[in-house]
């Protein structure tokens, strides 16, 4: 397997969806700055993609200079927007006459950096970066909440992973209709079933202000009857369902009430096998 580097998130996106790459593993959501919007957005209104396992990884965020460069030197930080985000209260305390620049990944910052030679620019970026371009690092561990974790999701065209017991699904839910309660009926389907919600949150649907769509992360899998029946009744009456997939949990929940949805799967084979009996006697 050849790895291949990409300017964005989107492109990596991008070039699973068209078939330039079999897989894709991009960033969508930190403990410190929350969801990662443009990874979200996309996976729900530009690609068909499905997710296939996540991954859970601890981020240490570290400001990365030119050899020789100083604190006293620094006029402008450049990074990805959500790790700059996550350094916001040391960058105040320690450079806050500093300009801050956007670029496509943490890595991508310290590429630009080494390239450009600029001695009074410093970059937010891992060690592992500083490694590979050449660059000291000035000061470590600045993220301001030291228990800071991404969360990683790896994506393909096709394929659903086989149920493990430790699962999530995700998907997004349009609603039908924007009325009172509308968002209450959506959850109850849920409660109904006692399937966990581990995130719900709405994003714009690009439609018009005030219409919005909901993303959210279940326990469970889709071969689990409770979670397949929750789709199912979604799907039929609170609007179009957006199905992101179903893959290992990465934090190694994900089980829940999985003794309930097991026994309810069973539960419906047999009414279904009852079901079938009773049609078996409608007289022609």
């Amino acid at each position: 397997m050849s790895l291949t580097p990409t300017v964005s998130i989107s492109e990596a996106l991008q070039r699973v969806n068209d078939g330039r790459a079999d897989l894709g593993f991009v960033a969508i959501e930190n403990s410190i700055e929350g969801s990662v919007n443009i990874t979200q957005d996309t996976l729900t209104f530009d690609t068909d993609l499905l997710i296939q396992r996540e991954v859970v990884i601890s981020v240490q965020m570290n400001l990365l200079v030119r050899p020789g460069t100083k604190i006293a030197d620094i006029t402008e930080v450049v990074s990805f927007p959500h790790a700059t985000a996550q350094c916001r209260g040391w960058l105040a305390e320690n450079l806050p006459q500093a300009k801050h620049q956007a670029a496509n990944s943490t890595a991508d910052a310290a590429r630009q950096l080494a390239e450009s030679g600029e001695p009074h620019t410093a970059a937010i970026g891992t060690a592992r970066a500083a490694e590979v371009y050449g660059l000291d690092i000035l000061a470590s561990a600045i993220e301001d909440h030291h228990e800071n974790q991404t969360r990683f999701v790896l994506v393909a065209k096709e394929g659903i992973p086989a149920p493990t017991g430790h699962d999530k699904t995700s998907l997004v839910v349009f609603q039908r209709a924007d009325r009172p309660g509308s968002l209450l009926g959506i959850l109850q389907e849920f409660a109904a079933r006692a399937i966990n919600l581990t995130r719900l949150e709405s994003r714009p649907t690009k439609q018009g202000l005030g219409d919005y769509c909901f993303l959210m992360d279940v326990e469970g899998h889709v071969a689990d009857e409770l979670v397949a029946d929750c789709l199912r009744n979604l799907h039929m009456k609170h609007g179009e369902v957006k199905f992101l997939g179903s893959y290992p949990s990465g934090s190694g929940s994900g089980n829940g009430d999985a003794d309930l949805r097991s026994a309810a799967s069973t539960e419906s084979a047999a009414a279904d096998v009852w079901l079938t009996e009773v049609r078996k006697q409608i007289q022609g």
